[in-house]
């Protein structure tokens, strides 16, 4: 019988910066066309993970497979979005520039982009109300602005899977809005997207499938079944402190069953 392979897989990924680990023998199996949640404390290695997938840092042991294929293999079929603290803004380029950038992975060598890929771009732009900005230089644009560039070269990068590191941060609610229904269309479509998150009040709403990070896989599966107090408390220890929908709404199922 045949079976499709996870659109992506980690096994026993580890991770060391100057020989202290900071990832332990990380297992995932994410299926296509899921919308996926990385959550966890500050220094869980959360944007670790993003980037040893990447395989923009060594792995100290492990391997990572995208659609059954080693990421250098596959690395074509995914878009990333970096941490927008990660950019130099001040690089003298021009929104569409950057947008264009999303399909040098189609272009062969020495060639430019063509009438086709600007339009691409520019539908991209679109997508994420950017268009009339296309020729503004990325400095003089609002942090939710730059993000939804980067949102955009990848959108125009046409990938399967779609690798996020908090692109959420530094928004402001109407942009984080525009940004998660963009994702839920990327899903509609049969797209994976991994997305790294801090927000735990928008979490249970945001994601199909949650990964509770705190250098190890604490758990990771259906949101439903990931998102409870006690796994929470498991993840975050004496740092969570935003768990109060979370014990309300079982505050409340347990006086229902008591009754």
């Amino acid at each position: 019988m045949e079976t499709t392979a996870p659109a992506l897989e980690t096994h026993d990924l580890s991770v060391a910066y100057q020989k202290k680990p900071v990832l332990y023998g990380v297992d995932l199996e994410i299926p296509e066309g899921k919308l996926v949640g990385i959550v966890g404390p500050n220094g869980a290695g959360k944007s670790t993970l993003i980037k040893a997938i990447m395989g923009l840092l060594p792995l100290r042991s492990g391997w990572v497979k995208v659609f059954g294929q080693p990421f250098a293999k596959a690395k074509r079929r995914v878009g990333y979005v970096p941490q927008r603290e990660s950019v130099d803004w001040d690089f003298p380029v021009n929104v569409m520039d950057v947008v264009l950038m999303g399909r040098y992975g189609h272009l062969g060598w020495i060639k430019r982009p063509s009438a086709a890929d600007r339009e691409i771009a520019r539908n991209c732009l679109d997508q994420v109300n950017l268009l009339p900005y296309a020729n503004r230089q990325i400095s003089n644009l609002s942090g939710g602005q730059q993000q939804r560039v980067f949102l955009a070269r990848a959108l125009a990068q046409e990938s399967d899977l779609y690798l996020m590191d908090e692109p959420f941060a530094g928004v402001d609610a109407a942009t984080e809005a525009a940004i998660i229904v963009l994702l839920k269309e990327l899903k509609a479509r049969g797209k994976t997207i991994l997305v790294v998150h801090h927000d735990l009040t928008t979490a249970k709403d945001y994601f199909d499938m949650l990964v509770l990070l705190n250098m190890r896989v604490v758990d990771y599966g259906d949101t439903a079944d990931v998102f409870t107090v006690e796994k929470l408390q498991k993840t975050y220890g004496g740092r969570l402190t935003l768990l109060s929908d979370v014990t309300r709404q079982e505050a409340r199922q347990k006086a229902g069953e008591e009754v």
